[in-house]
């Protein structure tokens, strides 16, 4: 019968576990690089992983009780609605959102912030390929946002016709295979 209540002392140290290292996870991915969560923010990856390892460990566990692993899921996933809806207020957005940050600024690569955010000149060159873009001098601003994902403020006006930097040791590459091409017999 244990198996499926488990003590009820016991399933409090749960709860209390379950939040202190959800936010103990929280405030490592806000301090770790953005890059690694794509699109998601910190403590939704943190909730998505808690949540699947209970589901993926409590069924198999013969430490763990059901209401054990419930109340481990329960506990997570309050928290990570309380801590959405604490982000409304600014000191909370502040503590646990990356803020965005100004990685090109009218064609010039700012390095500092490149380097705060955890990328490389290829890393950005790849992401401005993805908006079409082939000289930094197309670009007023590249932003780098809370979630990872990039906005990209043209130059009004601009018109480019060369390959661009954005370009440099891809399009070498691309035009010699090109050539190749158009020189077989």
């Amino acid at each position: 019968m244990d198996y499926i209540i488990g003590h009820p002392g016991e399933l409090v140290w749960v709860a209390a576990k379950a939040l202190a290292l959800y936010l103990t996870a929280v405030i490592g991915f806000r301090v770790g690089e953005r890059r690694t969560l794509a699109e998601m923010s910190p403590f939704d990856f943190v909730a998505a992983v808690a949540v699947g390892a209970v589901v993926g460990r409590v069924p198999n566990a013969s430490d763990a009780s059901y209401f054990a692993g419930a109340i481990t899921l329960v506990t997570v996933l309050c928290a990570h609605s309380v801590l959405t809806r604490a982000r409304r207020f600014p000191a909370v957005a502040a503590l646990i959102d990356h803020v965005p940050r100004l990685l090109v600024a009218h064609g010039q690569v700012l390095d500092r912030e490149m380097r705060r955010s955890g990328l490389t000149n290829a890393d950005l060159y790849g992401l401005l390929r993805k908006h079409n873009i082939r000289d930094l001098s197309e670009v007023r601003y590249v932003i780098f946002e809370q979630r990872g994902n990039i906005s990209v403020v043209r130059e009004p006006g601009y018109s480019y016709d060369g390959d661009g930097d954005v370009l440099h040791g891809v399009l070498p590459r691309a035009e010699q295979a090109r050539g190749n091409e158009d020189h077989a017999p």
